[in-house]
């Protein structure tokens, strides 16, 4: 195990009565100005909007609001709702729904204090000295960004991603029966957005991490077992709310503790969702499969652990190259039962943007991406030819 340090602040507000807490919070952080951030009209539909519309007005907390986030977010929506924040002296980002609208919420609380361009920090031209605080109502468990201290946008065809404890959200609300209107499809991807959490952080070198290592599997087999019962009944609301808490577990950063994790597979997903617009969690099923019967080959020390622990692959009867094929094969039974593709070809994906999609994620060949089995320009691309 390595040196660590962990934080993370953020209240969790779980269950069906959420509003009295949230109107309590902005009390507490004296909120006077907030910015609502979200995707669609399903933010009225659920009564979202109308309470915290109805908590700004009787705590005179001036109220705007944007709907306009869009998969894979935008940082010319970000310096849009930057501009806003300033003319409307913002000092609170509240973001409603899933994954994108937090990471424009935690874009724009980075760039309303900042004076250049929000993009220099995903660039890495900047450090980030301030932020405005955050909350989120989370009403598609996925990506767990409404714990996490990440944020990623998109400019172009760069996806990006900036990490640093002040943009941790203060708060996040998590009623399971705003996920139960998601349509099936979405909440698939959702699930496997989670599963790919689990992974990345479970492909280590580092030793001695039994305690990470045993709350990932069990925090896996929880996952598949209630994505079971939700792709079975969609109504199950406690199915629903194993799922939406495991969002949260598997990427607030408790279960990266004392390992290297990896985060190769989503540096490919992400060159793929910047290069086609495809959804990242199904993204992320066809690229968990390519990477794992890529590291069969060449790194299947610890994906053979996982095979054995996760579907009780037998050490006595397979090699770990065998071990790990079998693990890849179990996980795309399991995404076909999600109803994903697994291929890249089943998305009408050639090899066509392959070489230039590897040169950027490994800056033209000179920063091999992830840790468990680093990939250079070469290494992605034969990922990539996997995953056809």
């Amino acid at each position: 195990m390595i040196d660590f340090e962990y934080v993370n602040p953020a209240r969790i507000i779980f269950g069906e009565k959420p509003y009295g807490k949230v109107a309590e919070m902005l009390k507490k952080l004296s909120v006077k100005s907030l910015m609502m951030v979200y995707s669609g009209d399903f933010v009225k539909t659920l009564g979202i909007f109308q309470e915290i519309e109805s908590i700004c007005k009787e705590n005179d907390i001036r109220f705007v609001e944007n709907g306009n986030v869009v998969p894979n977010p935008k940082v010319e929506l970000v310096r849009e709702l930057v501009e806003l924040g300033r003319e409307n002296n913002t000092d609170f980002v509240l973001a409603v729904g899933g994954g994108s609208s937090v990471d424009t919420a935690k874009a724009v609380a980075m760039g309303i204090p900042y004076d250049g361009d929000v993009w220099d920090f995903f660039e890495g031209k900047a450090t980030l000295d301030e932020a405005l605080p955050i909350g989120v109502i989370s009403t598609i468990p996925a990506s767990g960004s409404e714990t996490s201290n990440a944020a990623i946008i998109s400019s172009g065809l760069n996806k990006l991603g900036y990490e640093d404890e002040k943009i941790i959200p203060q708060f996040a609300v998590m009623n399971p029966h705003y996920t139960k209107t998601l349509p099936l499809y979405q909440s698939a991807c959702g699930i496997s957005d989670i599963l790919s959490h689990l992974l990345e952080r479970y492909y280590t070198n580092t030793e001695y991490v039994d305690t990470t290592d045993y709350l990932i599997e069990g925090a896996a087999k929880a996952l598949m077992l209630n994505g079971e019962r939700i792709m079975t009944n969609p109504e199950n609301y406690n199915a629903r709310a194993e799922v939406q808490w495991l969002a949260s577990i598997a990427h607030n950063n408790l279960l990266d503790t004392g390992r290297a994790s990896d985060w190769a597979s989503h540096r490919i997903e992400h060159e793929l969702s910047a290069q086609y617009g495809i959804v990242h969690g199904e993204g992320m099923a066809v690229v968990m499969l390519a990477y794992l019967r890529y590291v069969a080959e060449k790194h299947p020390k610890k994906t053979a652990q996982l095979a054995n622990r996760l579907f009780d692959v037998d050490y006595s009867n397979y090699t770990e190259k065998e071990m790990t094929l079998k693990l890849a094969n179990n996980l795309e039974a399991f995404y076909k039962m999600l109803g994903l593709k697994t291929t890249l070809t089943e998305m009408n994906i050639d090899e066509t943007h392959f070489e230039e999609m590897a040169l950027r994620a490994t800056k033209d060949d000179t920063a091999p991406v992830g840790h468990y089995y680093p990939l250079d320009k070469e290494k992605f691309i034969e990922v990539l030819k996997l995953a056809l």
